[in-house]
């Protein structure tokens, strides 16, 4: 399957024209219509750049303590 990616805007009335396509005339080809994010789009929609902000600290007590010994078959 030969994948070609374009981006085009629609014109006002929904008609969508692709243009200088790498395919022969006859070749069957499958449309999958995606819409992109905009940049407009996507300045509303930042992400938080500090997910973890204000949320609990993880704690290890002992970090190099072993854990599931009796998990090991070699051990028994």
């Amino acid at each position: 399957m030969n994948a070609h990616k374009i981006e085009v805007i629609l014109t006002e009335d929904g008609t969508l024209t692709l243009q200088g396509l790498p395919f022969h005339a006859g070749d069957a080809v499958e449309v999958i219509i995606l819409e992109t994010k905009t940049l407009q789009h996507q300045a509303l929609h930042k992400p938080d750049p500090y997910p973890l902000h204000n949320t609990q600290p993880y704690r290890y007590d002992d970090p190099t303590e072993p854990v599931a010994l009796e998990d090991w078959e070699v051990l028994q």
